[in-house]
């Protein structure tokens, strides 16, 4: 990615970001509202993972796990996950620089800070909200709830492809590819 295309790309997601924090605002905080509600613990979540070239950051979510969960906020985090309502406050992580719209996304520690030689790429730019493995992916969930052993899985069979997925979207990066991957996401909502 070239330092104009950086700035473009920056540019890109300062804009899109903040249409989208005015036009989301009230579904994010009615939803952090709802959350709190049905779990009695603060409706937002914060949870580190690993940003550009590895530094460790806070990702913003609305809350879908309560330590004292009920049947009716099981349901209701089913909907925010299978909606992908419960990223939308990440618009704010694009905004403070730590995430971008589109890119790989942001993984918890042990998987993207362990990359090796050429897999490292992934890590020279910002994770996204959304990106081309996030979109071949889009039911992760599911197919991890259909295995025995789930971590075994991800990490065997789900991972790798990722990381060969990811590093094709930075080593072919172009911007106009990011708007198609918003749009796919938009659409397949």
């Amino acid at each position: 990615m070239t330092n104009k295309e950086k700035v473009l790309k920056r540019l890109f997601d300062i804009f899109f970001s903040f249409l989208g924090l005015i036009s989301l605002g009230w579904i994010i905080l009615l939803s952090a509202l709802v959350s709190y509600l049905l779990s009695g613990e603060n409706g937002f979540f914060k949870q580190t993972r690993v940003g550009q070239n590895g530094v460790l950051f806070s990702i913003y979510k609305i809350r879908t796990i309560t330590s004292k969960p009920n049947k009716l906020f099981i349901r209701y985090s089913k909907f925010l996950r299978r909606k992908k309502i419960d990223e939308f406050p990440q618009l704010l992580n694009v905004i403070l620089g730590s995430m971008s719209l589109v890119g790989p996304r942001p993984d918890l520690e042990g998987y993207a800070d362990k990359l090796e030689k050429e897999d490292q790429i992934i890590l020279q730019v910002k994770p996204g909200i959304t990106g081309p493995a996030t979109i071949v992916f889009k039911n992760e969930d599911e197919l991890l709830n259909l295995q025995e052993d789930k971590e075994k899985y991800n990490r065997e069979v789900i991972w790798p492809q990722k990381v060969l997925i990811n590093k094709k979207y930075v080593e072919e990066f172009k911007l106009k590819n990011d708007v198609i991957y918003l749009l796919k996401t938009l659409f397949n909502l």
